[in-house]
């Protein structure tokens, strides 16, 4: 456990730093604030996916991308990624930032996600040591297959994977 609870960095539309709150607060709130997605892709074009552990305090058990959290303050995004998919996923590779949007979703628990999101990716080959505090389950998945269960059962998915699949697919560079 954190001695302190995680803080997050507000921004506003321009991504311009106007402050500091701690995760929950911002999350109840609803204020903008400086998020990380990193999608990780094997040699077959694959996405590793994983399943957000029943302990997490919104999305559990749902289905998302590679690795998500948020950059404390002061760390670059880049950093953040990086130290995210080590602690989640229990692996290292290269990772290149590819886009960045702005979503707002309204979760249970009266939760809002409002985020300002980096989009990073990555290529790795093996097998992930996941943290099962963070992550339940994992698998690599076809992406045009993803794309087709995520509007055929989209309560089985986070909802900023669903918000950004369209742009990741038309960002990847043919295998």
């Amino acid at each position: 456990m954190h001695a302190m609870e995680d803080q997050v960095t507000l921004v506003d539309e321009n991504d311009r730093e106007i402050g500091v709150e701690g995760k929950m607060a911002a999350h109840r709130s609803g204020k903008l604030h400086r998020a990380i997605s990193v999608f990780i892709f094997d040699s077959a074009g694959r996405l590793l996916l994983q399943k957000r552990a029943a302990g997490k305090y919104h999305s559990a058990g749902l289905w998302s991308n590679t690795c998500c959290s948020h950059p404390r303050h002061g760390e670059h995004r880049l950093a953040a990624a990086h130290r995210r998919l080590q602690e989640e996923m229990g692996l290292a590779c290269e990772l290149q930032e590819v886009f960045s949007f702005v979503y707002r979703a309204e979760l249970s628990n009266d939760l809002i996600e409002n985020e300002y999101d980096y989009v990073f990716f990555g290529h790795y080959e093996g097998v992930p040591q996941p943290d099962p505090e963070e992550v339940e389950d994992w698998k690599w998945a076809d992406m045009a297959l993803l794309k087709k269960d995520l509007q055929t059962n989209p309560q089985a998915y986070t909802f900023w994977l669903a918000a950004c699949i369209d742009r990741v697919i038309s960002c990847k560079e043919p295998v």
